[in-house]
């Protein structure tokens, strides 16, 4: 058996005087692993998965309610409190505004101190609101919502960053597009079940509010679950064995003083490859989270589907999402492993099939006649599945970049893209007044193409999937001492 990996020493920095030393420990009774056994790592990466699951459940599930709390025929229950709301893309944009506020400062404190507690803490914040949801609506109309999914969007904005600081302890290199992907697939996953269950759920007598019940509980069992079996790393992991512990360390050039990074802010906001990976991710997230929040309002508006028919046909896109982000992933690490491209080049490609194919759909769409249902139902499943490519593309470059630092890259990219999440839904609200109107909608399509098309041209030229200089900023720190020393 070969291995393409070697022991990692651990490195200490010791400082004397004004002279600092780092001194190389050799590791002893190195286990050598080639990565092809479940280990505690794969356990973890399901947690994650799950995790994605609900975040993205609870995001879009006011996406199928929407229409049945303003909709007195949703449910067979006609006890069942509907509203006559005018403000509907505002509600739907209030997560995203929440979700964006703390993100750079999430970033940098689950880098710092581990993402395990501030998780449990989140979802278990989440999953209250969600319960109270439903009693704000009755009692404050609109802005109660309004309210609660502004709060829900404040405790989930820990969520990624989290996940990305987590990979970045717990996966290497050369299983980061699967292993990643794993976990990443739990978002469409959760879009398909939540629009198909709210759907079936908001239709049935218990009515809409029961979707904000099913999932706050859920919710709660997952941070009671993770709050026993999480773990920040596998340096922290009281289960792991040695072998599997070398086997992630050393693919990730990494030694038991991981952690104690300080964070290089500087040059990670003058670095034009960081810029590049913030710009795709901000072009992806405006396409994304706007065809995610008004896909169910344009087929009911404009295609006139009926509630359950409704919530079917906007689960389809992710469900293929779902299926594609495998196969891509798949072919990432094999371009990667079998060195037929670059790390760098694997990513643009990507990127360039999962922005510039839905960008041609979305522009086809736009061109099509509400009469045609059947064509209208595969652009939308073709603009949305092949985007899954992206999970291989940009959203591992983080990682990519700096394995160190990817919670706070995470955390500084969300803070932009979240932007975008919230200004795609609310920008509909305006080139939308008539949500009947067919036309009126070819520029939420037509504007999406052309922000998809020039973010992957700006990746293509500037982007990068090498691990930048200042990852290591413990050595960042160490030369920058040397060189002083050798001018005094």
């Amino acid at each position: 058996m070969k291995y393409d990996y070697d022991p990692v020493p651990t490195k200490s920095f010791i400082t004397s005087g004004t002279k600092t030393e780092i001194v190389i420990q050799p590791v002893t009774n190195f286990e050598k692993n080639d990565g092809s056994s479940l280990g505690k790592r794969h356990g973890q990466m399901f947690i994650y998965s799950i995790l994605l699951f609900l975040t993205l459940s609870m995001s879009v599930n006011i996406s199928i309610c929407i229409v049945a709390m303003t909709d007195p025929t949703a449910s067979i229950n006609e006890d069942i409190p509907t509203y006559n709301w005018t403000d509907k893309s505002i509600i739907l944009s209030a997560f995203f505004w929440g979700y964006m506020l703390p993100q750079i400062a999430a970033g940098w404190l689950v880098t710092k101190y581990g993402p395990k507690w501030f998780l449990v803490g989140a979802m278990t914040l989440c999953s209250l609101f969600g319960y109270l949801l439903p009693i704000m609506a009755e009692s404050l109309g609109s802005k109660g919502v309004m309210g609660c999914r502004f709060m829900q969007g404040v405790c989930l904005s820990v969520v990624y960053p989290s996940v990305h600081a987590l990979l970045g302890k717990w996966v290497p290199p050369n299983e980061r597009s699967r292993m990643a992907t794993f976990v990443y697939a739990g978002s469409p996953a959760g879009v398909v079940v939540s629009m198909f269950v709210s759907g079936y759920i908001a239709a049935s007598w218990y009515g809409w509010p029961m979707v904000f019940y099913f999932y706050s509980t859920i919710g709660l069992m997952w941070s009671l679950t993770f709050s026993y079996f999480g773990s920040n790393g596998p340096a922290e992991h009281s289960t792991i064995s040695n072998e599997e512990r070398n086997y992630i360390q050393s693919g990730l050039k990494q030694g038991e003083d991981d952690g104690t990074f300080r964070t290089p802010w500087r040059k990670i906001l003058t670095s034009i490859k960081v810029w590049a990976l913030i710009t795709t991710s901000f072009g992806y997230s405006w396409g994304y989270f706007t065809l995610l929040s008004e896909i169910p309002i344009y087929l009911k508006s404009v295609m006139k589907f009926d509630m359950e028919s409704n919530s079917l046909i906007s689960c389809l896109p992710y469900l293929l999402k779902l299926i594609l982000a495998y196969f891509f992933s798949f072919v990432a690490d094999k371009l990667i492993n079998k060195k037929i491209c670059s790390i760098g080049t694997t990513r643009k490609l990507m990127n360039g099939i999962g922005m510039v194919l839905p960008a041609i759909a979305l522009l086809w769409l736009g061109n099509t006649g509400k009469d045609e249902v059947k064509l209208v139902i595969v652009l939308l499943i073709v603009a949305v599945g092949i985007s899954s490519a992206g999970l291989s593309g940009f959203l591992v470059n983080h990682m990519d970049l700096s394995p160190n630092h990817s919670g706070t890259l995470m955390g500084i990219d969300n803070q932009f893209s979240l932007l975008s999440s919230a200004l795609g839904p609310l920008s509909v609200q305006f080139l939308v007044p008539d949500e009947e109107n067919a036309d009126q909608w070819k520029f939420v399509f037509y504007s999406t193409s052309i922000i998809y098309v020039v973010v992957t041209i700006i990746f293509c030229v500037f982007g990068s999937g090498s691990i930048q200089p200042w990852n290591n900023a413990e050595e960042d720190r160490y030369q920058e001492k040397e060189k002083e020393d050798a001018v005094l």
